[in-house]
């Protein structure tokens, strides 16, 4: 780890409403993917943190559940107690907003920006505007909604663009010692991040008949290293179950599909993408259970990290 001897390091919150981007952004901003996406809103439900150490700047990205506006139970008022909680001690935050939209409920997350912290506009999803001229009245109206400090149209898809990104908040970041070794990517550990990809698979594969209330428990995380033949070691063998909770009787059965088949597939799809993430081979067993009202169990979503 750097003392700080020209060294920057600071920690930038990645804010907005549901559905913008923000963990798209994150995972190409960090250059690994660590925080799931679908086009699902609210997908994003914990403070997840990711680290990108480039030159002499480590950046430390702080991605928030969207800011939720509707359907006032628990599970929301917490997603947005810890969209202010991340804001409360940043050096900088990342608004993200649709490129060429600023609505109610951008306007609704811009309030909670802290005069002291300064904030950069990041307009995404700016290859989904067809009509390139329009771009610059609605960039020339924004100063009436916030005072920011700069204004970033982008595609977080786009390898240059985030690069650029990158290029324009490193100076924000404070001169101080890093906070994090060089290799580290995120603050999560590989629990958390099975039982996320689960939940992404979920998500995308059950579309808008599924709300998205549903969630992901881990059961077992159990992972061992066989005897190879000779000098040849055995790859690591990683076995996961985890039960996905519904709240209701029709939910278990969109889940699990006409035969299983849908259940099986987000097992299939999930399993590939964590022997590939963690670097083993993974043996993945899910289960199906109701769980009326756990949204708004407040016990429940404290057991399961969702403050």
């Amino acid at each position: 780890m750097d003392t700080g001897a020209g060294t920057r390091c600071g920690t930038v919150a990645i804010v907005g409403k549901p559905n913008v981007g923000k963990s798209t952004l994150l995972n190409a901003l960090v250059g690994q993917k660590i925080s799931i996406t679908s086009r699902k809103a609210q997908t994003t439900r914990h403070r997840i943190v990711g680290v990108r150490t480039r030159g002499a700047a480590q950046f430390v990205f702080v991605d928030t559940p969207g800011f939720q506006t509707r359907h006032a139970h628990s599970l929301n008022r917490n997603l947005n107690r810890a969209v202010c909680t991340s804001l409360a001690d940043v050096d900088l935050a990342l608004m993200v907003v649709e490129a060429g939209r600023f609505d109610r409920e951008d306007r609704l997350v811009a309030a909670l920006l802290p005069e002291r912290v300064p904030a950069i506009l990041v307009a995404n999803k700016l290859d989904a505007v067809r009509r390139r001229s329009d771009l610059l009245p609605w960039l020339q109206s924004l100063p009436q909604q916030h005072a920011f400090a700069e204004y970033v149209p982008m595609s977080a898809t786009r390898a240059d663009d985030v690069e650029r990104l990158l290029d324009i908040v490193e100076p924000y970041l404070p001169h101080r010692a890093w906070q994090h070794d060089a290799e580290m990517l995120t603050d999560r550990d590989e629990r958390f991040l099975a039982t996320e990809i689960v939940r992404e698979k979920l998500f995308r594969l059950t579309g808008d008949e599924l709300p998205y209330t549903s969630t992901v428990v881990l059961d077992r995380f159990e992972e061992w290293h066989g005897k190879g033949a000779g000098s040849q070691a055995a790859p690591r063998e990683v076995h996961i179950a985890v039960t996905i909770v519904v709240e209701r009787d029709a939910h278990k059965g969109i889940v699990i599909g006409a035969g299983g088949e849908r259940l099986k597939r987000i097992g299939t799809e999930a399993r590939h993408e964590l022997q590939h993430l963690l670097d083993a081979r993974v043996h993945l067993a899910l289960w199906v259970q109701v769980r009326s009202g756990w949204a708004d169990d407040e016990r429940y979503l404290r057991s399961h990290g969702v403050e």
